[in-house]
């Protein structure tokens, strides 16, 4: 064995095969690293994963007490509301005839329904709301203007329209229906709410008037006179119905003007 072999079993040992060496130009590995993986959170074998809570779960004990009886008001506050509404537009039954007054008090006047269920009945008359006034004119003397159809000036503002206001369809007509609601047959109020059905009613006829110029120049409106003339809606030509189709008429007492609402007008 000569040197060269010899050298090469020191270096391979004994029993291994011998094997070229290395270059010695080869570059030498890059050192590896070693990543350390993700680590999870621990938990028991068998156990449930851990998730944050959120929402309300996540307040504390307090907290969710105010919260869930916060939530129970309102729903009850959704539920009786929903119910006075529907016991307010219904037809008359037990319920409303022995709580009406309760289901008024809770209603009115936020949140009137001018609506009925269960196809109300149409009106089959034609009702004019109509007004006159007392003078005074300039010289001194009194007289009293003749009727103004307020209804059919209403009507003939709206006809053509195609977009007519709300104050041209509703103002007047709610007027006389919030009238006759809070009053009797005889035109005295009924309730807390008679008083304020005449005001609302008294203004409204005297802007109007005033629109009309009823008091002409130098002129003061001291009272008011207002009332309705009802007429039956002819029935169709097949029907054999017979109504009467003479007017009918609910004269109103006259109203007196306030002093400064009139100087005011006459200015």
């Amino acid at each position: 064995m000569d040197a060269h072999e010899a050298g090469s079993a020191v270096r391979h040992g004994p029993g291994e095969e011998p094997h070229d060496a290395p270059a010695a130009d080869a570059p030498p590995p890059a050192p590896q690293t070693e990543t350390e993986p993700e680590t999870e959170p621990e938990t028991e074998p068998g156990a449930d994963p851990v998730v944050p809570r959120g929402g309300v779960a996540a307040l504390s004990l307090r907290y969710q007490i105010a919260a869930a009886l916060a939530l129970a008001v309102v729903a009850i506050t959704v539920c009786v509301h929903t119910a006075m509404v529907f016991l307010h537009v219904a037809p008359s039954n037990t319920v409303t005839k022995q709580h009406g007054q309760a289901i008024d008090d809770w209603i009115y006047p936020e949140f009137e329904q001018n609506w009925k269920l269960f196809a109300p009945n149409p009106l089959q008359q034609n009702i004019a709301v109509q007004a006159r006034a007392s003078v005074e004119t300039a010289d001194g003397r009194i007289r009293t203007t003749p009727w103004y159809d307020l209804s059919a000036e209403d009507g003939r503002a709206i006809d053509g329209n195609p977009l007519p206001s709300h104050t041209q369809q509703n103002a007047l007509r709610r007027a006389w229906d919030f009238f006759v609601a809070t009053h009797d047959a005889e035109n005295r109020p009924v309730g807390l709410r008679g008083a304020l059905s005449e005001s609302y009613l008294r203004r409204t006829v005297e802007l109007r008037l005033e629109r009309a110029d009823a008091s002409g120049d130098g002129g003061v409106v001291e009272r008011v006179q207002v009332r309705s003339r009802t007429t039956n809606v002819r029935p169709p030509k097949w029907s054999d119905e017979q109504v009467s189709d003479r007017p009918t008429y609910r004269v109103l007492p006259w109203w007196r003007v306030p002093e400064a609402r009139a100087e005011e007008g006459a200015r």
